[in-house]
Parts: structure tokens; C-alpha cells; sequence
């Protein structure tokens, strides 16, 4: 169980706004705010190498909290500035060439499909569009008959930017190990409002952020690839961090997954990410999923009792992401007019999600994401708001 009175005083801003935002950046615990503002405090006060020294506990403790959060090992976890560079360090460093296939699905993130098809003019491969269930989630059945000798590569968004959808993805984990393809899981919107076991799922890379449901700092991401396979990977860029220049005319990569870290990082947004994992453990990721698919199954229902209304998620399986339309107002007009109210929410238009928002004629979406801090009360007070808007 959640004490969710505590959890509402470890964060002020409800006071102050109804946030269901938090597929966009969530509030930050109190514990998370005053972590990032000591190391804040020390570099004004003792310049930023110093703070850095100060900070050696808690940056250090950011790859242990963070493999005990994935199950992983600490040697498996980088740091990144945020989701979409962590993704892109991966990815931009597999050996693909001609003849090479890539497999992903329509609830692709716009940014890494935008990747795809950069690398796929540069080096030559072939993206394949695995199909959806009736659910709308991917097709396991389908991705098993699709992979052939020349796939390489699947490549899915755990959790998408614009629905409650939730993909299937230990199953597509067994798929992957079955044919011995490598698996890329973007997990930017899934780790820390579900719980997120890399071993159970079966993935080699998975990427996230730390702004969303960890409710950690702007300005920071994460990074895991599986010991396993690192050495398949040529990180797209290196520096005195990344890399050991040995010789003159040689150097050797960092051991583990620090190989994909820049020398330069925001060292109090790392300390700050770090305590958001600590924060989340603490309350228990299984205890926050339950809560926040609850809270968003409660909105679902209410908001499609309300006349002109329609709600959009997919998936045999839904989290804290409820998106939806109203007849005859533009999403960005209903979000502006809850904003006026003070509701945070955001909008999903057709350029995040081209390949899943196009086929179903729909220009854009109203995203409202909870969280295990929001409260019932809250959910009647927004379905208020929305019919009123």
C-alpha cells in the first residue's frame, strides 16, 4: 500500500496544480528537489569539480540504485543526458549494413523512427512494420513469422508517447532469444509507473528518462545494455571518459556500459535522478503500478460516460496514460483551457505518432498521465473540468 497522504506532502506542487503530466515531466519529491539543490548549492559555494567530490557517494550510488531498479548489473547502467541520446548511443553504434532488416512497430516513438530512417539511407538496411493485434498492441505471433536471416534488430517502444497502450514486451523478449536477435526496448514511458525487470523482459538495450514517471530531473536519462552484447556495439562517439587513449595511436573502451557516458554531465540532475530511483524503490514499483493503473482506469471509465467524449488507448494492457478527443474542440484548445484551470495535461499531435495516429484518422490527442500521488478526487474534479472546457 501507498501512504498517499506522505506522498503528497513529500510533494508540495499539489497544492498548487492538478498534475496529469506526468508522461511529460512529473512533479519532483521533496527528497529528489533538495538532492539536486545540495550539489546546486556546493558548486556556487565550492565551484563544480569540488561539488563533484562531495557528490562522489551519490553519484556512485546512481548505478547501483538503478540496477537493483532494472535488475541489472551496476557495470550495465549509463548515464545520459536524456532518453532520446541514450536510445541514439545504442543504436547509432550496431553494425548494421545493406540487406540487414530492422523490425518495429507503429506505436514507434517519432524520434527513434526518424533515427531509422536516417541510418537506414545512410547504411542500407530495411525497416519492417511489425502489424497489430486487434488489441493494437504489436503482433508476437506475426513478429515470430516475419524474422528472417537478414533480421537484425527489433526495435519497440515499451510504452508509447500518445496512448495508454502497454506492449507485450517479455513476449516479444522470447521472440527475440528464440532467433537470436538483438532486442531494443525503448522504455522511456514504462520505468517508473510499471516495474521493469530486464532479465524478465529479455531485452539487450533498454533506454529511459528521468523527467517522466521517475519523477526525477530534467536534463538526465539512463542507458542499460546487457554485458553480454556491449562489444557488439561502436558507440557512435567517444571521449577521455568513454575511452582510455592507451598510445599514441590507440585507445581501449571504458569496461562496461560507461563507454557510452560523455566526461561532462550534470552531475547534480545524476545525484537528483539517483534519489527519484531510491524514492520509487522505497515506495515499490509493483505497489506504483498497481496504483497508477487504477487511477488511470478510473478516468477512462468516467471520461467515456461523458457525452462527446472518446477515448483512444489501445493495447490488451494499459497504464497511466489516458488520451482522448472531444467533439468539435482541438486538443490543443481543451488543454489550453485546463491549463487556465490549473490542470496540467499535454498534447500528442500526428508528428509524434505518425504510423499509429495517421491510419486512425486522428490529428492530434488531449494526454493526461497519473501518477500514485494523484487521488480520485482529483479524477472527478478533471472529468469536471473537461466537460466544462
Amino acid at each position: 500500500m501507498i501512504d498517499v497522504n506522505k506522498v503528497r506532502l513529500d510533494t508540495p506542487s499539489c497544492e498548487n496544480v492538478l498534475h496529469f503530466n506526468n508522461a511529460g515531466s512529473s512533479l519532483m519529491p521533496t527528497p529528489v528537489f533538495d538532492a539536486l539543490q545540495r550539489v546546486l548549492h556546493d558548486e556556487n559555494e565550492v565551484g563544480g569539480y569540488e561539488a563533484e567530490r562531495r557528490a562522489q557517494d551519490g553519484i556512485q550510488a546512481f548505478y547501483t540504485e538503478f540496477a537493483g531498479l532494472l535488475n541489472a548489473d551496476p557495470d550495465e547502467i549509463a548515464f545520459v543526458e536524456n532518453a532520446t541520446r541514450a536510445w541514439d548511443m545504442a543504436f547509432y553504434g550496431l553494425h548494421l549494413k545493406p540487406g540487414d532488416r530492422v523490425i518495429t512497430h507503429a506505436s514507434e516513438y517519432a524520434s527513434n523512427y526518424l533515427a531509422l530512417l536516417q541510418q537506414s539511407r545512410r547504411l542500407g538496411f530495411e525497416i519492417d512494420l511489425a502489424p497489430s493485434d486487434l488489441s493494437g498492441q504489436i503482433d508476437v505471433d506475426a513478429l515470430d513469422d516475419m524474422i528472417g536471416p537478414q533480421t537484425k534488430l527489433i526495435a519497440i517502444t515499451h510504452v508509447p508517447t500518445q496512448g495508454g497502450l502497454v506492449n507485450p514486451a517479455a513476449a516479444v523478449g522470447k521472440i527475440a532469444r528464440k532467433h537470436g536477435v538483438l532486442y531494443l526496448l525503448d522504455a522511456c514511458q514504462s520505468v517508473g509507473q510499471i516495474d521493469v525487470d530486464v532479465a524478465q523482459i529479455g531485452c539487450d538495450i533498454l533506454s529511459g528518462t528521468g523527467r517522466k514517471f521517475l519523477r526525477g530531473p530534467r536534463g538526465t536519462g539512463f542507458l542499460y545494455v546487457r554485458k553480454g552484447i556491449i562489444d557488439q556495439i561502436d558507440p557512435p562517439f567517444v571521449d577521455l571518459h568513454s575511452a582510455v587513449w592507451t598510445q599514441a595511436n590507440g585507445f581501449e573502451f571504458a569496461t562496461g556500459a560507461k563507454r557510452f557516458e560523455n566526461w561532462e554531465s550534470y552531475v547534480a540532475g545524476r545525484v537528483g535522478l539517483m534519489e527519484a530511483v531510491r524514492y520509487a524503490r522505497n515506495i515499490g514499483l509493483a505497489n506504483i503500478e498497481g496504483r497508477v493503473t487504477r487511477l488511470a482506469q478510473d478516468l477512462r471509465d468516467m471520461l467515456s460516460d461523458v457525452d462527446g467524449i472518446s477515448v483512444h488507448d489501445l493495447g490488451q494492457k494499459k497504464c497511466g496514460i489516458v488520451t482522448f478527443t472531444k467533439d468539435g474542440i482541438d486538443p490543443k484548445a481543451t488543454a489550453e483551457m485546463l491549463r487556465t484551470s490549473g490542470i496540467n495535461v499535454s498534447v500528442s499531435p500526428v508528428t509524434a505518432a505518425r504510423l499509429d495516429l495517421e491510419p486512425r484518422n486522428l490529428n492530434a490527442l488531449v494526454r493526461a498521465s497519473v501518477h500514485y500521488f494523484n487521488t480520485h478526487d482529483e479524477i472527478a474534479r478533471f472529468v469536471e473540468a473537461v466537460k466544462k472546457a
